[in-house]
């Protein structure tokens, strides 16, 4: 070796980054919503994963489990058109959504779905009539990918994410009509409350 240069660093020795110990949480809660883990190791194995420093820390958490499938089924896409669309009530979620404001604009609600995906991938076009997406109480968004354009983008949901709830990607731009993604307001919240009374 020569002299002055430090010495060569295992890769299991590497520091890993915030994106490869989220990647590992959301293969561990895949796995588990497939019923390969039980939610006790599940705990236990997310807890390593979150405190993990190097790679040597993090690959024994997901090396008896096999890759996971990347989500390769066709989109889910909505175009607001001229006179609106929206997806309110029970309603099956895909893994990605690909939503066009247009003229008339579209509303996205995902308060009363049963959806056990670890991601959704949305990719907004605010276009016109601009966008509306309401997420439950519980369920996070990523947003470092959104272009405000002209009509802005306004993300009012809180950080703080469930274990076993979806994780919200959300791409694309304001558009003109801007686009909005929030948690229920008041008045939703008492809807939904009378609705789960009847």
């Amino acid at each position: 070796m020569t002299a002055g240069l430090p010495e060569p660093v295992r890769h299991g020795d590497l520091r890993v980054s915030h994106d490869e110990r989220e990647a590992v949480v959301e293969r561990l809660n895949t796995a588990a919503a497939e019923g390969r883990i039980d939610l006790g190791e599940l705990d236990v194995r997310l807890e390593l994963a979150l405190n993990a420093r190097t790679y040597a820390d993090l690959a024994p958490l997901t090396a008896d489990l096999p890759p996971d499938v990347p989500l390769n089924q066709e989109p889910l896409v909505l175009k607001g058109g001229m006179h609106g669309e929206s997806r309110t009530g029970r309603w099956e979620v895909p893994g990605r959504i690909t939503v066009y404001g247009g003229m008339g604009s579209v509303k996205l609600d995902f308060t009363q779905t049963d959806c056990r995906l670890p991601e959704i991938q949305i990719e907004a076009q605010g276009q016109m009539g601009g966008i509306t997406i309401i997420i439950p109480d519980g369920w996070a968004a990523e947003t470092s990918r959104m272009d405000s354009g002209l009509g802005g983008f306004t993300n009012k949901t809180t950080p703080q994410r469930l274990p076993r709830t979806p994780l919200v990607r959300l791409t694309g731009s304001g558009g003109t009509g801007g686009v909005v993604i929030r948690h229920p307001n008041s008045w939703e919240r008492r809807k939904q409350r009378r609705l789960q009374e009847r």
